[in-house]
């Protein structure tokens, strides 16, 4: 498939080139690299011990430029950590590994901190000046630990940690039991943490707001997301905003709308109906801070600087990921309507699927469609994309044409 570039005053070399990011790898096809009933170690994968040693090694090698801070703790006590590095008015917020068997963004985020913090390129310093780059790699450990889904936490020490909810029901997105993607809950239950977040940051647990469903705001009953809440919180604290977030996902084996070309990563700028909409209204307090706009032309950021590398690249089948999204108990959509601007990526495949060519692959993918927006937002140019190019952007197709 012919990559589409989406430019609106400027090339996409100028985009996500304007500021250099480390070399990529050399192009090759997009085909499919696994057999997706393979199951692959993920040991090449970081682990919490070797992240945390990473991170303090990239602290001690940027001399100063990168702060290191625990956060919070998972549910079973692993630290959650804060890495921070940059000192500009413009704030870009990053997660990864909410879902734990989602590994590609925290060796993608821990490759850029490398970067950003320790080299004396113009460029890096660019960056460093105009914007302060936060990021939480791995910030569901627990669930990294055991490469699944969910958290490692039961509804009883949900009701232990908030009385008032001894007589509702367990919340939707708890997995009490049975098979989970190639995963076993039973004896270990666990809650998807993305979908405990709610757009009031102060909300407290109610038992009336249980079992909750989809389209409805999460409760932030989970230690995980309490923590990314309480970083966002602080942010908007020092800040009055935080302009961007972004949260780094995996998906399943999809298709270029139209084609038998397998995506390589999925975008999306919505999550939330518009509030100025029917579907919307529900959100109307929040329509002043909404901009989807700006949003879109974050997502274009990425996508142009993955389609600029070349047509033969593994990196250029992207696409649109689902539409008409209504998840306001998402980190996004909660985030987007105190006003981010907001990125999801979605790469193929979970971890324990990827061999080692494509796993290096996916990642490269993250880290260019994240220096894409780094870059844009450092030296402002992704405020001159036109947001509605981003409607030009491949769908997503779950089936081949032939």
């Amino acid at each position: 498939m012919k990559g589409k570039k989406i430019l609106t005053g400027l090339t996409a070399v100028a985009l996500c080139a304007s500021l250099a990011s480390p070399t990529l790898a050399s192009n090759s096809s997009n085909g499919n690299l696994t057999n997706d009933n393979q199951v692959y170690s993920i040991k090449g994968f970081t682990d919490h011990a070797e992240m945390v040693n990473r991170l303090q090694q990239i602290v001690k090698n940027s001399q100063g430029r990168v702060s290191l801070e625990v956060v919070g703790q998972s549910n079973r006590g692993r630290d959650i950590y804060q890495a921070r590095v940059g000192n500009g008015d413009k704030v870009i917020l990053i997660e990864s590994e909410i879902h734990g068997n989602e590994k590609t963004g925290t060796e993608a985020l821990l490759n850029i901190l490398q970067y950003v913090g320790s080299s004396n390129s113009p460029e890096a310093q660019k960056i460093r000046d105009e914007i302060t780059l936060v990021v939480l790699p791995k910030m569901n450990p627990d669930a990294s630990e055991l490469d699944r889904r969910g958290n490692d936490m039961s509804w009883a020490e949900v009701v232990e940690d908030f009385p008032q909810l001894s007589t509702a029901a367990p919340s939707w997105n708890y997995y009490a039991s049975g098979m989970r993607q190639d995963r076993n809950y039973t004896g270990q239950p666990g809650f998807d943490v993305n979908r405990d977040f709610n757009p009031d940051l102060n909300y407290v647990p109610q038992a009336s707001d249980f079992p909750g469903s989809s389209s409805q705001p999460g409760w932030y009953i989970t230690p995980e997301s309490q923590t990314v809440r309480d970083v966002y919180k602080s942010l908007l604290a020092e800040f009055g905003k935080v302009d961007v977030f972004i949260d780094l996902h995996h998906q399943g084996q999809y298709y270029v709308e139209g084609t038998d070309d397998l995506v390589s990563m999925s975008l999306s700028a919505e999550f939330v109906p518009h509030p100025d909409t029917a579907a919307g209204a529900k959100y109307a307090e929040y329509k002043d801070n909404y901009n989807v706009g700006f949003s879109k032309q974050l997502n274009l950021a990425a996508y142009n600087a993955l389609q600029a590398i070349g047509e033969s690249s593994p990196f250029n089948n992207i696409t649109l990921y689902q539409r008409n999204l209504d998840l306001p108990g998402t980190a996004l959509g909660s985030f987007a309507l105190n006003g981010s601007g907001t990125v999801l990526f979605e790469v193929r495949g979970q971890s324990h699927s990827l061999g080692q060519k494509r796993s290096g692959q996916l990642i490269r993918t993250v880290e260019t469609g994240l220096y894409g927006i780094i870059n844009g937002v450092t030296d402002g140019s992704v405020t001159q994309l036109n947001p509605e190019d981003y409607e030009n952007i491949p769908e997503t197709a779950y089936s081949p044409t032939n």
